[in-house]
């Protein structure tokens, strides 16, 4: 039996993570309600009031649900990107849920990445067999918005002791290697905000990205139980990052 060759292998690749990326929806609407029914045994309010909380995850479903079968990718593409921006909108504005200045900026910028994510889908990126040519400005922005989304990976690391804590402890090299983390998120984020290299940093991306899943972010013990961060909203988070995950394989490969 033949070895697949480098073009299936990319192909596959970029399948992959365009079906990380369209069932995103599905993870995110389930974490959410479970975050609600962990507040709700604490009496705590949720972050969107509850009748426009069902018309959102009814509209991240709908689209997640035509992305996932293939049908007009791109439009529920661009839907899904409106609709999560509206909803990362409407949970700043309302206020009911008061977050450290710290968290704010790990859910609001995975937000924005993930938006991203869509706009580089919607474009037409990932098609297996594009019958019409990729829209260059929607995948544009989107890169725009997954280097918005380094910069801040790059503040936290400078200004934030609660992730500088996750990453030190868990990475060898102390200070140092944290130091190299920062000039490495910071020059990708200046490629994906440039345009240049776009290709080669998806593929450096997608590379420490699991990484960071796995240690820093699936470490739940530091962030539930000393950071105190509600387990499902650190559940969300975690989805958040795979799916920024599967928008990168995608870049990378067909960027």
């Amino acid at each position: 039996m033949a070895a697949p060759s480098r073009k299936q292998v990319l192909r596959f690749i970029c399948q992959f993570g365009a079906f990380i990326l369209t069932r995103f929806g599905f993870w995110n609407c389930f974490s959410m309600l479970m975050l609600f029914a962990e507040r709700a045994d604490a009496k705590r309010k949720p972050d969107i009031q509850v009748p426009y909380l069902y018309v959102d995850m009814g509209a991240a479903v709908l689209c997640a649900s035509f992305m996932s079968f293939g049908v007009k990718r791109r439009w529920f593409a661009l839907g899904a990107a409106m609709q999560l921006a509206v909803s990362t909108y409407a949970s700043y504005v309302s206020e009911q849920v008061h977050y450290a200045d710290w968290l704010k900026v790990r859910m609001y910028s995975r937000a924005l990445a993930i938006i991203g994510g869509f706009l580089v889908l919607a474009s037409g990126a990932g098609e297996v067999y594009r019958q019409k040519p990729r829209t260059r400005s929607l995948q544009s922005t989107g890169q725009v918005f997954l280097g918005v989304y380094l910069i801040c990976m790059v503040y936290s690391l400078q200004h934030s002791k609660e992730d500088r804590l996750a990453y030190l402890n868990h990475i060898p090299g102390g200070e140092i290697t944290l130091m190299l983390l920062v000039v490495l998120f910071g020059v990708l984020a200046l490629a994906f905000l440039s345009g240049c290299y776009i290709r080669l940093a998806a593929q450096i991306l997608a590379t420490v990205l699991p990484l960071v899943v796995l240690f820093i972010d699936g470490n739940m013990g530091y962030w539930h139980n000393t950071r105190r961060v509600e387990f499902w909203n650190q559940m969300k988070l975690i989805g958040h990052n795979v799916g920024i995950f599967g928008a990168v394989l995608i870049l990378a490969t067909d960027g």
